[in-house]
């Protein structure tokens, strides 16, 4: 008999305190560092947007008018289509199959690759798109500046968000963190150099996070190169089979990665519309600036259940990979407790530090008291937030993104948007019609996924569908395996014949 932590729990009992308490450190000994690293991220982000404010309020909501495009056209598409990455890479690395794990991160890179040739042209032409759709001349032209120096992170994000999923599969998450610390570390000295020193203004922000997010893949690919031996699996072999390899898979790992993009993008996406239905509001300047704050403020909040998701994602694909549903099962239900008590601490402090939060980021003090007026309501929304997003981490590492990108469109775009319109400009309330509209969505969200994690998912036959996720392999990868093993064979075989031949021959 092994260690009882190595063992799976049999499905007639109920899990014990101590193994309760043992999923817990595991599960937090992964999401502490993820959520530190998500943090300086958001760091760098609100250090940006604290630069546009005190250059003026055009170029704050300008600069939010173009954030808020980039994720929806962007850096959404990219990370969603990263996390196709993670039911196969935990997976098989719950089953050891090192080999997939190392492959499908070369795969993933070859198809955001191909994602960013048309994301790069939506960027290019952002000012023509946003005078089709109305928006205000002097923010749109704010924002086109903006979008077009920051071209080129999508090249860094092609690599840097593939890469971290292959990290956190493998439970290395300590190293990513510290990576982020020292490049987040020279943003400040970065945005004060080329903003304030050199004068370039709102090209100089963009510039900034560009080399931000560079210096991040710079360090953590160094680590993988330098260090991977030590602590990361990763196997040279399959890399070696030539282009055709690599895309013999890239079909079945898409249908993965687009239900995932599409599950993460439908919500990414409504935060981020929000930002342009502001701007048809009666004074779309201070409106715009404003989502522009609570934007900002829902990322910090959403870097805590974001770690989460991506963490229980790995530790649910990581235990149905090695065959034990019943860890796998322990490990969700334990995240989603944790989302919940994190959910009622996001209510408390945006109800009483509205009004001074908002003072961080602008002097205007009508922007000010339009922030103030929906944190409360912002609040109740990451309530739902957190066990819905920590829901969908779940729903990617049993494989089934689908379910969650059904859930979501039904939620934020059958829900949601109907709901915020109809406040906003039909019943005349105006900006926190807006929230509300969220509000309704991310209560329609979490009551579906609840019932499909705790009660319709038959984990056991989630570990048979992970066995043949990763031992079916999902390209040619393995196939080079059993040949390679084959002709082993065969020289063991020819070898035992000849040493016959020669015995007779005596």
């Amino acid at each position: 008999m092994g260690d009882n932590k190595d063992q799976d729990f049999f499905s007639h009992k109920f899990p014990t305190t101590s193994q309760v308490v043992e999923e817990l450190k595991e599960l937090w000994s992964m999401a502490l560092p993820i959520t530190a690293m998500n943090m300086l991220v958001f760091v760098r982000a609100v250090v940006s947007v604290l630069f546009l404010g005190w250059l003026g309020s055009l170029e704050l909501a300008g600069g939010a008018l173009s954030l808020g495009f980039t994720n929806i056209t962007g850096y959404s598409v990219l990370v969603g289509l990263a996390s196709g990455l993670e039911p196969v890479c935990s997976q098989a690395y719950g089953s050891k199959n090192y080999g997939l794990l190392s492959l499908s991160l070369q795969r993933m890179v070859l198809i955001l690759l191909v994602a960013i040739i048309p994301i790069s042209l939506l960027w290019v032409n952002l000012e023509k798109i946003m005078f089709f759709m109305g928006q205000d001349i002097e923010i749109t032209r704010m924002a086109s500046i903006y979008c077009f120096y920051s071209l080129p992170d999508l090249l860094t994000n092609t690599l840097l968000q593939p890469l971290r999923v292959f990290l956190r599969s493998q439970k290395v998450t300590k190293p990513m963190m510290y990576c982020s610390l020292v490049a987040v570390a020279f943003h400040v000295p970065l945005n004060y150099l080329l903003v304030i020193v050199m004068g370039l203004g709102v090209p100089g922000v963009a510039m900034a996070s560009v080399m931000t997010n560079l210096n991040m893949l710079v360090l953590m690919a160094g680590y993988v190169w330098v260090w991977r031996k030590n602590e990361v699996v990763f196997e040279w072999g399959c890399w070696g089979g030539g282009f055709g390899v690599v895309c013999d898979g890239l079909g079945k790992l898409m249908k993965l990665a687009v239900p995932s993009c599409m599950m993460i993008c439908l919500e990414w996406w409504w935060y981020e519309i929000v930002t342009v239905m502001a701007g048809y509001l009666s004074n779309p300047t201070m409106a715009v600036a404003a989502t522009g704050i609570l934007i900002q403020t829902t990322s910090m909040m959403y870097t805590v259940p974001m770690a989460l998701a991506a963490c229980v994602s790995a530790r649910v694909g990581n235990e149905l990979g090695a065959g034990k549903p019943y860890k796998a099962k322990l490990a969700a239900m334990v995240a989603l407790g944790c989302a919940f008590g994190l959910g009622f601490i996001n209510v408390t402090w945006t109800a009483i530090l509205g009004h001074r939060w908002a003072g961080l980021f602008t002097r205007d003090e009508s922007v000010k008291a339009l922030v103030s007026s929906v944190m409360p309501l912002m609040g109740l929304c990451e309530l739902g937030n957190y066990p819905q997003t920590t829901g969908c981490g779940i729903l990617r590492g049993t494989a089934r993104p689908v379910i969650g990108a059904n859930i979501n469109l039904g939620s934020f775009y059958m829900v949601g948007t109907p709901v915020a319109m109809g406040l906003a400009f039909w019943f005349k309330i105006g900006f926190s019609g807006l929230w509300f509209g969220l509000l309704s969505a991310q209560l329609a969200c979490v009551m579906s996924i609840l019932y499909v994690v705790m009660a319709s998912t038959d984990w056991e036959a989630e570990a048979l569908k992970a066995e043949k996720l990763t031992m079916v392999e999902m390209g040619s990868c393995n196939e080079h395996k059993i040949m390679e093993c084959e002709k082993d064979e065969e020289s063991k075989m020819l070898l035992v014949n000849e040493n016959k031949n020669k015995d007779d021959i005596c």
